[in-house]
């Protein structure tokens, strides 16, 4: 693998330049990743929410998994997926209010948004679950308002758009809705990641 910049000492880099879903996405399926560019971003933001920086190289490890090491685009997928984690971890750590899910641009189609609103939330919960949990942490992701998030954030899984009123009188409403949701996971990420600093290891801290 390429250097990578995971760890605790990097938590006050300044990242020069954000990764674009659009980029990233490409680049994750160009390397036949079974992950997309929401789902990966939802991945990290979760693991780092009860792992810290401890989160990192797990992180890249599961988002290439089954990726030809070999791939000419291995590098540079590696380092955009670093950029990513430093940016999210920096956000989430210095509480800062730039943070939001990786989705795709307002621009694209409302199907491809609203489905990779559900895939964020994929990732998300995948995250929070996927690691080993101590009891502590466990009986944390069950009190509020954690439990209570987490129930939320899996009701959105199943957010779809009917395909025949996709393009109805009631996109303004539909927007209204998805900007209101996005604007939920935000502050809702954020509010999971304080709430469970007591669990996390402490080089995280």
């Amino acid at each position: 693998m390429g250097s990578l910049a995971f760890g605790g000492r990097q938590r006050h880099i300044k990242v020069t330049s954000d990764i674009g879903y659009g980029q990233l996405d490409d680049a994750l399926r160009r390397m036949s990743s079974s992950w997309d560019a929401a789902q990966t971003h939802g991945l990290v933001s979760g693991k780092l929410a009860v792992l810290g920086a401890a989160a990192g190289p797990a992180w890249l490890e599961q988002v290439l998994e089954g990726t030809d090491a070999s791939n000419a685009l291995r590098k540079e997928t590696e380092e955009m997926l670093s950029t990513l984690y430093q940016s999210t971890y920096r956000q989430l750590a210095e509480r800062l209010s730039e943070f939001a899910p990786l989705l795709p641009d307002d621009g694209d189609g409302k199907n491809a948004r609203t489905e990779a609103l559900a895939h964020w939330c994929e990732g998300y919960l995948h995250g929070l679950v996927s690691a080993q949990h101590g009891d502590a942490l466990k009986q944390r992701l069950a009190r509020e308002p954690v439990a209570g998030i987490i129930k939320d954030i899996l009701s959105i899984t199943q957010v779809t758009v009917d395909e025949h009123d996709s393009e109805s009188a009631d996109d303004d409403a539909d927007e209204e809705a998805y900007v209101e949701i996005v604007e939920y996971l935000r502050v809702a990420a954020q509010l999971v990641y304080e709430e469970l600093a007591e669990q996390r290891p402490q080089a995280s801290q």
